[in-house]
């Protein structure tokens, strides 16, 4: 018999383990490329993973999990914290981790019960790429004196990298929503037993 408490512990579960995911992608730290001080860094691949494999709600919940506690630990690639980054170029960047990870949560339950790779790249573009870029390109023109050839020009470095992170992503989510095909759906509670009398 399953109860109404165990059930929301499967979503927090997965809320976490998403969530360290994407403090522990950014362990191997960043690199900066040019002059626009955004980094490349491993953890946008964990916010498009969050996205495709957990969906909207989850996803957007782990993501916002990194960022809470980025307002107290360094979880951020290169030891950064949230304020850090707030106060720095990468701002729309960050912010922008939640509503790409929204777009492709969203996009990506459309899909299911059969989640394919050809799709699920063009979400993870779609919300991984398009998305964070128009967040991340606004908050350099914000916090740097960059005009916008020059900030989008800046940021067409990171298209290769971003883009094989797309691939990647949704190759392993087409094969994890094949194991277990109920990983992004949302725990619902128990429903009692219906009275046998009505």
């Amino acid at each position: 018999m399953s109860s109404t408490r165990s059930t929301p512990a499967r979503d927090l579960a997965q809320i976490a383990v998403f969530a360290a995911l994407i403090i522990a992608l950014g362990l191997p730290g960043q690199i900066t490329v040019g002059s626009s001080g955004v980094p490349i860094t491993l953890q946008t691949l964990g916010v498009m993973l969050a996205g495709a494999l957990l969906g909207v709600r989850k996803g957007v919940l782990s993501v916002a999990t990194v960022i809470v506690l980025g307002l107290a630990l360094p979880v951020l690639a290169g030891g950064r914290t949230t304020l850090t980054a707030l106060a720095g170029p990468t701002v729309g960047f960050l912010l922008g981790w939640l509503p790409a990870v929204a777009v492709i949560g969203w996009l990506s339950a459309r899909m299911l019960p059969r989640y394919r790779v050809l799709p699920g790249i063009a979400v993870n573009v779609l919300g991984g790429i398009v998305v964070l870029y128009v967040f991340g390109i606004a908050g350099m023109l914000a916090r740097t004196d960059l005009t916008l050839w020059a900030a989008l020009s800046a940021n067409a470095t990171f298209l290769p990298g971003d883009l094989l992170k797309a691939v990647v992503a949704a190759v392993v989510a087409a094969q994890v929503h094949r194991a277990y095909p109920a990983l992004s759906s949302p725990s619902a509670p128990a429903r009692p037993a219906a009275d046998p009398a009505h």
